[in-house]
């Protein structure tokens, strides 16, 4: 399984009627694998996870499986408001074939936060990939993500999203001598810093063929082409990211006007945005569909 590369988070779509839209979603799904992403993350905060119920959250990581098939790695989000209930995530998509899971688990102790993930390791999946969220902070301190990762034998990626991200990348590196995975989520707006200090996946939302192609160049040694594509969408992120309810709102107005999602319908309770937001956001959606036929020229 090899994530390197950008892995997609999928935000949920939902019909008039308040069900997922499960054409929608399958169309999301092909059109993320015909540009190029390695994976979904599904689902996740960008889900709407807490607003899903349990039967919700099944039906997304199921379709999301038929999907992927031998092509590209589902890695499913057990976030919940409780241990118990992140546990039974834990073991449903596990058994439903998903490969690698993904914990945000709340940081109350570090001897809570261990005995946790011990207790998910002990399940033997492939991969646990940690979330270290934290809006307004470092996040996990540094001697107890190394302590994680010399104990915890599934542990092999960490979804840094903390502010800023950039010198934890580097430290977690160096920490790890480059052996953990280092997954870069909410700060894309950083991608390019993210792959100097050597991020090996990026988990945005929406955009899929843009954040493939700067990946690519990137990798491909071409820094300079690569850095200019990404200015071109610093606008989009500029605006997207001031808030995950933002972001939401936006991603789902831009794939529904793409024709992908059948509505543009987000789930209470969620930030309001007004008619402002909406002509920026129609101008931004504008302005990417630009690029994305630049591509191609």
């Amino acid at each position: 399984m090899d994530l390197r590369g950008i892995v997609t988070v999928i935000n949920t779509p939902f019909r008039y009627n308040g069900e997922i839209d499960q054409n929608g979603l399958r169309k999301h799904l092909r059109y993320a694998i015909d540009s190029g992403v390695k994976g979904f993350l599904i689902p996740a905060m960008a889900s709407e996870v807490l607003k899903l119920s349990e039967s919700e959250k099944e039906l997304l990581v199921g379709i999301a499986l038929e999907e992927a098939g031998t092509e590209v790695a589902v890695v499913a989000g057990t976030s919940a408001y409780t241990r118990k209930e992140r546990y039974e995530n834990f073991v449903k998509f596990q058994a439903m074939g998903c490969r690698a899971l993904l914990v945000n688990i709340p940081l109350i102790s570090v001897d809570d936060y261990f005995d946790e993930i011990s207790q998910l390791d002990k399940l033997s999946p492939e991969m646990i990939v940690i979330q270290d969220w934290d809006a307004g902070g470092y996040g996990l301190p540094l001697d107890f993500i190394g302590h994680l990762y010399r104990e915890i034998e599934s542990f092999k990626m960490l979804k840094v999203e903390v502010v800023p991200a950039g010198k934890k990348y580097t430290d977690v590196k160096k920490l790890t001598k480059g052996n953990l995975l280092l997954a870069g989520g909410w700060a894309v707006g950083q991608m390019i810093e993210g792959l100097e200090r050597g991020v090996d996946c990026f988990m945005p939302t929406a955009m899929h063929e843009i954040y493939v192609r700067i990946y690519t160049l990137f990798q491909d040694g071409r820094k300079a082409e690569a850095c200019e594509l990404f200015e071109k969408i610093l606008p989009i992120l500029s605006y997207s990211n001031q808030h995950l309810d933002i972001s939401i709102h936006f991603f789902k107005e831009m794939l529904y006007s793409l024709g992908i999602y059948e509505t543009n319908i987000v789930r209470e309770p969620i930030l309001a945005i007004d008619f402002i937001n909406r002509e920026i956001s129609n101008e931004l959606i504008e302005r990417y569909k630009t690029i994305r036929n630049s591509l191609y020229d």
